[in-house]
């Protein structure tokens, strides 16, 4: 990983970085190319993770450049790299905790599109207690043979290969017998069903493994090390959250219209994540229109959730500012997803109260032709997605007012001796 950024040293700055991508582009970019073709085209540049090592495809810049390159993909009208849990999930947790074989095999297709990925963490009994889970990977010959099953999985009905956290040592405390690998997605002992949920969405899957294959070598970090590789990735999911769609408006060409399919399929996931936020934008609008500018209750209540936004927002800015200065993802996280609970929730309420009985109702029947109804059972998955606001209360308190740890009677007992769920 690349080194945090002083901006006060000798070195490159934004504009040098910008003028020099705006000059690659350019020079570079042609609609009319294959997809995959330009793709690769990007990561032999650098330019498509400039923050990466030169070795692994990147150009060694602090980690301010990828923001500032992908400013400059968009307003040149080109297609930057892959959306999804590759880019934003995999292949910072790769590229953090090796080893250079792993870097070496998934780095580049991932950073190309020749493979998707999804994330196999959650299980039906170790959610929150996420290092309590029970998937086993037993090492036979020159294969990890992984069973067990995986819950809430976006995607693993189409992806390539999964980020698998598995036990791998049951004598050992929960958190050390882990152990962090690639797993290829598409074998006989592999078999992803859709959950439907209650808003209607079926956005994600339950994974079943029985006796499914992994290569020996195809573990990030080291055997038994996958608790720190686990950190790495959910604390950029937490980040992940806030990626929005990229832009491609009217233009047409054969790699951006490749581009957009590709992003519609992925955003079709997240269709309904808007209304699991509490549509906070809805409010003002909904006010006017039910002619109730003048009631203090329903204006204080709107007010109050905007004013919680507007707060959540700055602590976005001091996420990124901290992003730019080239640090890993920290507790800040956490606060700004605790606050995003606290806002849906208190959007959700403010909804009721605007749309009455109506609220209740879906479809055309209902407040906003349905819309308010599907925030009402969407919100409550706020508070759960990406680690509860229970374990991110636990990670301020620990990680940022550094106050001491709950107490944990299984710390140290080896996994086969605690109670487990499930």
């Amino acid at each position: 990983m690349s080194e945090p950024a002083d901006l006060t040293a000798p070195g490159p700055t934004p504009d040098d970085v910008r003028a020099d991508a705006r000059a690659w582009i350019t020079a570079n970019w042609s609609p009319d190319l294959e997809l995959i073709e330009w793709r690769r085209v990007l990561a032999a540049s650098g330019w498509g993770a400039p923050s990466w090592p030169a070795q692994w495809h990147g150009r060694g810049l602090p980690a301010w450049a990828d923001d500032v390159v992908t400013a400059e993909i968009a307003r040149a009208g080109a297609v930057g790299p892959p959306v999804g849990s590759g880019m934003a999930l995999a292949a910072p947790t790769i590229l953090a905790h090796g080893p250079d074989t792993m870097r070496e095999r998934f780095l580049l297709p991932t950073l190309t599109g020749d493979v998707t990925w999804c994330q196999l963490f959650s299980e039906p009994g170790a959610g929150s207690d996420l290092a309590g889970l029970s998937t086993t990977a037993v090492l036979d010959g020159d294969e990890w043979v992984v069973n067990g099953q995986k819950v809430w999985n976006t995607s693993a009905h189409h992806a390539d290969l999964g980020i698998l956290v598995a036990r791998t040592d049951w004598d050992l405390p929960k958190h050390r017998g882990l152990t962090y690998f690639v797993i290829p997605m598409k074998q006989a002992g592999v078999l992803v069903r859709p959950l439907r949920q209650m808003n209607g969405h079926s956005s994600f899957n339950e994974v079943f493994f029985t006796d499914a294959r992994i290569g020996r070598d195809w573990v990030v970090g080291s055997v038994g090390d996958g608790w720190a590789a686990a950190l790495t990735t959910l604390a950029h999911e937490r980040r992940f959250g806030a990626m929005g769609r990229p832009a491609y408006g009217a233009r047409t060409g054969r790699a951006i219209d490749e581009a957009r399919v590709e992003a519609d399929r992925h955003f079709a996931t997240y269709s309904w994540y808007p209304q699991r936020a509490g549509r906070v934008d809805l409010l003002a609008g909904q006010v006017r229109a039910n002619g109730l500018s003048s009631d203090g209750l329903i204006r204080d209540d709107v007010a109050a959730v905007i004013a919680k936004q507007r707060v959540a927002g700055w602590t976005a800015d001091r996420a990124r500012a901290a992003r730019a200065l080239g640090r890993q993802p920290g507790a800040e996280g956490s606060i700004g997803k605790l606050a995003m609970s606290d806002i849906a929730r208190a959007a959700a309420r403010a909804h009721s109260r605007l749309g009455g009985a109506d609220a209740m109702l879906g479809h055309d029947d209902g407040a906003l032709g349905g819309t308010v109804a599907e925030i009402l059972v969407s919100v409550p998955a706020q508070s759960i997605a990406g680690g509860t606001d229970e374990i991110q209360k636990n990670i301020i308190g620990e990680k940022s007012l550094g106050l001491p740890r709950e107490p944990a009677i299984d710390k140290d007992l080896p996994f086969n001796q605690t109670r487990r769920n499930g």
